[in-house]
């Protein structure tokens, strides 16, 4: 890590390795970070630990983490300006999670809004779904991480990352950065392409027609996008008519992606004749986007060396950080370090 680096704001990001990687993901968040990586001190954790507080594939499991990690180097992330690495092969998280388990209140944690969500009808509960947020806590504190870009959903998380940093600096000295939730204000809102009501999400991935994947090729994504649901009119502009969101989401789409305003946008499309040229041309700028990152992909896959170098690079980066903090915990907790 550079001296440069470390004079900049320090994010960290935890991804999930479920579910494809879609266009929503890639409009919502991705491209955000390669267009800013040189702003911040970036650091992003494929969360695999996170991921088995339900039920996994084994299989299935390290494929997609495979995959998604793939991925954020062939998107563009650069790998000696960025620390991008999976969580479980970094000890110090689990290790961390621990101590820090000793001193979070189980109260808190039953009191999280996503744990009542999940838990809700279950016949059984692990004790993971309902630890996780302190697993959440430890990625975030080890790093002494200044800034966390988190949707609406994963705030309360966030918010008790700084109640367990606060309560652990007044009973054992000041040891964490406070960290501070950061609702990004950046990155387009991608809607389904067979509800446009609907958020794109990995959740709703197996349904047909719903998501474009960064790894489709070029006739699936044309396809998916001739499918996409729009409405009995032709008009080609921007609407708050709830019965446009449809045309708004491919318009969106084709803005974000070719870097035009509105009104850009819409004189672009004043001579086309409908609809069906609108999803052409939005699904052949996705393509071509989409385009240079499955080359790389393919190139990292067919090349494993290379691959693992790239992985095992962050991890080292990773350890090295998080071991410094992880020391010192053990030392303020009177463990012989």
């Amino acid at each position: 890590m550079s001296a440069n680096q470390q004079k900049k704001v320090r994010v960290f990001s935890g991804i999930q390795p479920s579910g494809q990687i879609h266009l929503g993901n890639y409009l919502g968040a991705i491209r955000g970070w390669v267009e800013n990586q040189d702003k911040k001190d970036n650091i992003f954790c494929i969360v695999d630990l996170h991921a088995i507080t339900t039920p996994q594939n084994p299989i299935e499991l390290k494929k997609q983490t495979e995959i998604l990690t793939t991925l954020l180097f062939a998107s563009g992330l650069n790998p000696d300006k960025n620390t991008i690495f999976i969580q479980s092969q970094v000890p110090a998280h689990s290790e961390a999670c621990w101590i820090l388990n000793c001193i979070t209140p189980i109260g808190w944690l039953e009191r999280m809004t996503q744990f009542k969500d999940k838990s809700s009808n279950k016949k059984t509960v692990s004790a993971g779904l309902l630890d996780y947020p302190v697993l959440m806590a430890a990625d975030i504190l080890i790093y002494d991480t200044q800034e966390v870009p988190v949707g609406e959903d994963q705030k309360q998380h966030v918010e008790l990352a700084r109640d367990i940093s606060q309560r652990f600096n007044n009973i054992y000295g000041e040891t964490f950065v406070t960290p501070q939730p950061v609702i990004p204000s950046t990155g387009a809102r991608i809607m389904g392409l067979n509800d446009p009501t609907v958020k794109m999400s990995k959740t709703f991935s197996h349904i047909k027609g719903h998501s474009v994947g960064i790894l489709d090729s070029p006739d699936e994504i044309l396809k998916s996008f001739k499918k996409a649901t729009t409405d009995s009119g032709n008009e080609i502009q921007f609407s708050e008519d709830p019965s446009k969101a449809g045309v708004n989401n491919l318009l969106t789409i084709f803005k974000v992606i070719t870097n035009k305003n509105n009104s850009q946008t819409e004189k672009h499309f004043s001579n086309a004749r409908g609809y069906g040229d609108l999803k052409a041309e939005v699904a052949e700028v996705v393509i071509q986007e989409f385009k240079p990152i499955r080359e790389k992909y393919q190139m990292l896959k067919n090349d494993q060396p290379e691959l693992n170098k790239l992985i095992n690079k962050g991890s080292e980066i990773a350890q090295s950080i998080s071991s410094v903090k992880l020391s010192e915990m053990k030392n303020k907790i009177g463990f012989i370090n």
